[in-house]
Parts: structure tokens; C-alpha cells; sequence
């Protein structure tokens, strides 16, 4: 029964983007993060990410990309994917899903278009380092 069914919800776990030096393009790019602002630990959390919008007028999306981390520590970030330039002009979706506390949490973090730039940066949690967080 839908009434019995208990969806807790998502505190102190965040998706930011976070602007890095990338070696590879030599300049710098922005990379989304999972950070979990928690003293628990995050058990089998999965992120599935995606880009959706409009370019000159043109509905655009990108593939849709999946990531396991089998945990993230407590106070702690992993890397989840490097967020090319072009992607930045499309709202980006990251779905998150975990286990905590052996109960199973879902939220879903979206950048809107343009949204991920550098006059949006914030100062984040658990990192030392500037960023903006998805809402």
C-alpha cells in the first residue's frame, strides 16, 4: 500500500560542479563532484547523469552516462564525470541513489541551462575549493 511505503529524505548529500585544471585540454574545465556532508557513509550509490535543452532552437540531449561508487566516506567527494563546455548551455541531470543506514535514498540534482559559470560559485561543503550546487 502506498501509504506504508516511507521515501526518506535526502540531507547533507550534494552534486557541484567544480571548476579544475584539466591537463588534457590544458585549461580549465568543470567536473561534477558527489558530496556527502554526512558522518554515515553512502553504500552502493549510482549516479546516472544526462543533458537535455533547447540549442538555437533545436531540442538536444546528450547519452545518458552511469556511475557506481560501491561507497563514498563519511565528510568526503568523489569525482563523477568531466562536464564538457558544450553541455554547459543544456540543463545537466544527475539521479542520485544510495543506501544509508541500510534505507534506500533517491534525489535528483539538475543545473539549468547556463547555470554553471563562474559568477554562480559558492563556497561548498567538506571541500576546500569553490563550486556550485545543484538544485
Amino acid at each position: 500500500m502506498k501509504k506504508d511505503i516511507t521515501i526518506p529524505k535526502v540531507e547533507n548529500v550534494y552534486v557541484a560542479a567544480i571548476q579544475e585544471w584539466n591537463d588534457d585540454f590544458m585549461e580549465n574545465s568543470w567536473y561534477a563532484y558527489l558530496i556527502n556532508d554526512s558522518d554515515v557513509k553512502l553504500e552502493m550509490a549510482l549516479v546516472v547523469s544526462r543533458a537535455y535543452g533547447k540549442i538555437n532552437g533545436e531540442d538536444r540531449k546528450t547519452g545518458t552516462f552511469r556511475h557506481a561508487f560501491n561507497e563514498v566516506a563519511p565528510n568526503a567527494s568523489v569525482k563523477i564525470e568531466l562536464l564538457e563546455n558544450n553541455v554547459l548551455q543544456l540543463n545537466n541531470e544527475f539521479m542520485v541513489t544510495y543506501f544509508q543506514d541500510g534505507k534506500l535514498f533517491d534525489k535528483t540534482y539538475v543545473f539549468r541551462t547556463n547555470t554553471i559559470n563562474d559568477k554562480a560559485l559558492v563556497d561548498l561543503p567538506v571541500m576546500t575549493k569553490r563550486g556550485i550546487l545543484g538544485k
